[in-house]
């Protein structure tokens, strides 16, 4: 389904999940306000139609001048919906029917332009683009924004909307283009939860291009146009920004004021300097120069900002000679997941330092901190909004930036509440910390009590999947709040979870039990009072650090367990024998032992006295002590992540 949001839900951006706490919010405020412009659309395999010819087609560079769209014919929007759920697809069609790109067999994620993107096939960073689009004898500037649908990358959808006035939300009716689409019941689903009447609903396929112009038809009779002055002094919020290595920074700006061109001079309410405009354009969806931009349009904007530090998302641009009240900007993003990051040799630590300040810089919710390891050197503490923006981050670091890295396992922040008497007071000065490295959880006695986070989470999967996703939650520590049947074949549940059992694998895990029919979405719900204890991996009687974790107490030894079999399955075997061990304190709770590979030393002997073939057999066992004291075990790059992950929930 498609939503078109008035202005007011703006602030309202995880609408990952048409069962998620926010959308019903959300949904709450609009059902008084659908006067003020609330549209849905649904989709449905009706087959093929030809799209009509409402579209303007390709213009050349130098035809866009923007002076002559009025604020009333502008419309800003983003479209929003769950992972795969045609968002891209839907994005792509736009595209065609307004003459954006040529129509072609081979438009696939066009507005996907990361490498990343392309090779998991899903949206990380949210793109815009500008498309003309005549109707009832005007041309309007639509300004469309394409964004992620994973919860981990619910920043980028946040900070999209600021630049919007309007949202389209994508609701699958189970593959629109197979025969068993069932629209009706999708419909009928949402008047039942959210009082949308069905009627309002428009039934596309943005794979056969079906009722894509009715889409657009009803993004300039619904959505409102921005609330903007040309006439009051330039106004510009940074709501996105990357680096180039010729031309610097370049903002992506939403111009709530005024009008910016080449040559102005403009200061930033962060930095407090001046730049002078190189260049102003547009996103068709490459990029265009284009005279100026004018109040209530979006763009991008080069003004010679080298440092990468100048560039602050939320910030407010604004004339020298004319300075304004900043723009509210942006909250800024809770980290969930916690990941050391060191480069593998130390050497290129400056090199991944730059490369790390470049890609926060496109990806600003991503935290940073300073920090060291025994073993790996030099580092950072990194915190991510979920696994998968913490392994994306990672492999946008290998791809654009030829960095190769170390990540630890990652972690949630806990918190400790620690005695009075504790000397940790002192060097914390505060009574209750929060611990965002396990290698740093302080010990039992000097604690009153641990912390875990927790968050709710909503589930909504088709009812013949209940028992099988209740005893998944069960295996997580998850407390059942509510279960509702939101139609006669789907239910929604919602449980409370520790962060820390739901952010490797339960994703995957729900999807694997219901056949890829079940979403999930979840929210912050604070912290509570847990029995928590502090692991520990040794190989070869040594500590690693970077394995380090914490756990709940009733789970520790299966945890220990299981992590001890996935890494004598991760590490490969060496010359001499690896003892893998996980422990509490002094005492060992599970063991695993890797075999040395041995060489077959008694190939030569074809008979003769064994004595000989015993002397063999001990020299090659004392050269095998001897490789185990001074032997170093690597471990792979990707075995703190994958030990993690279940094979299998019982």
């Amino acid at each position: 389904m498609l939503l078109l949001l008035p202005p007011l839900l703006r602030p309202f951006a995880r609408l990952h999940t048409p069962g998620s706490a926010a959308t019903r919010r959300l949904l709450h405020i609009s059902r008084n306000r659908r006067k003020d412009g609330l549209r849905t659309v649904s989709s449905q395999d009706s087959g093929e139609q030809t799209v009509k010819g409402n579209n303007n087609p390709q213009r050349d560079k130098e035809n866009y001048d923007l002076s002559k769209y009025p604020v009333e014919n502008i419309r800003n929007f983003s479209i929003i919906a769950h992972v795969d759920h045609g968002k891209s697809t839907l994005a792509d069609r736009l595209l065609e029917i307004t003459g954006a790109i040529i129509k072609t067999e081979h438009n696939k994620q066009v507005l996907d332009k990361l490498q990343v993107e392309r090779e998991r096939g899903i949206t990380v960073k949210a793109q815009t683009a500008t498309l003309f689009y005549s109707h009832a004898g005007k041309t309007y500037l639509l300004n469309l924004i394409d964004t992620p649908g994973h919860v981990d990358f619910s920043y980028e959808v946040s900070r999209s909307l600021s630049a919007c006035q309007g949202v389209l939300l994508i609701v699958d009716a189970n593959e629109i283009d197979l025969k068993h689409a069932n629209p009706d019941r999708v419909e009928k689903q949402i008047e039942k939860v959210f009082d949308i009447p069905k009627e309002e609903c428009i039934r596309i396929s943005a794979k056969l291009g079906t009722n894509i112009d009715r889409v657009l038809e009803a993004v300039v009779e619904k959505i409102p146009p921005p609330r903007a002055n040309i006439s009051d002094p330039m106004r510009a919020l940074v709501f996105d920004s990357t680096y180039d290595h010729y031309r610097g920074v370049i903002a992506s700006i939403a111009l709530f004021d005024g009008l910016v061109q080449k040559g102005d001079k403009i200061m930033s309410s962060y930095t407090k300097k001046v730049y002078e405009v190189n260049e102003v354009g547009i996103l068709r969806p490459d990029q265009y120069p284009v005279e100026q931009l004018c109040a209530g349009q979006v763009g991008y904007l080069v003004a010679g900002m080298k440092d990468v530090k100048e560039a602050q998302i939320g910030d407010t641009l604004y004339l020298q000679k004319h300075p304004v009240e900043p723009l509210a900007g942006f909250k800024p993003a809770k980290p969930m997941v916690f990941a050391g990051m060191y480069p593998i040799d130390q050497s290129e630590y400056t090199n991944l330092r730059k490369a790390v300040e470049k890609l926060t810089l496109n990806d600003s919710s991503v935290t940073v901190h300073r920090d060291s390891s025994p073993a790996l050197g030099a580092g950072w503490r990194l915190g991510f909004l979920g696994l998968l923006h913490m392994e994306v981050f990672n492999q946008r670091l290998e791809q654009e930036y030829n960095a190769s890295v170390i990540l630890t396992a990652p972690t949630v922040p806990y918190k400790a509440v620690l005695q009075l008497s504790s000397k940790l007071i002192k060097e914390y000065g505060e009574e209750e910390i929060t611990i965002l490295n396990p290698c740093h959880f302080p010990d039992r006695n000097q604690v009153k009590e641990y912390l875990e986070p927790v968050v709710i989470g909503t589930i909504l999967s088709p009812d013949d999947y209940i028992g099988k996703i209740i005893s998944l939650c069960k295996n997580r520590r998850g407390i059942q709040k509510n279960m509702v049947y939101i139609d006669e074949q789907r239910v929604m549940m919602q449980y409370q979870f520790p962060l820390n059992e739901i952010v490797v694998d339960f994703y995957d895990s729900l999807k694997s039990l219901s056949s890829g029919y079940a979403s999930f979405d979840y929210e912050d719900a604070g912290y509570q009072a847990a029995d928590l204890i502090k692991m520990d991996i040794y190989l070869n009687g040594k500590c690693v650090e970077e394995l380090t974790m914490v756990v709940h107490r009733e789970k520790a030894y299966f945890s220990g367990k299981a992590i001890a079999e996935r890494l004598k399955e991760t590490i490969p075997q060496q010359l001499f024998e690896i003892a893998i061990q996980a422990a509490i304190g002094g005492k060992v709770i599970a063991r695993e032992t890797i075999k040395a590979v041995r060489k077959n030393v008694l190939a030569k002997c074809y008979g003769g006295d064994i004595t000989r073939k015993m002397k063999l057999l001990k020299r090659q066992a004392e050269g095998k002590k001897r490789m185990r004291k001074i032997g170093n075990v690597e471990i792979p790059k990707d075995a703190f992540i994958n030990i993690l992950k279940r094979q299998k929930d019982k």
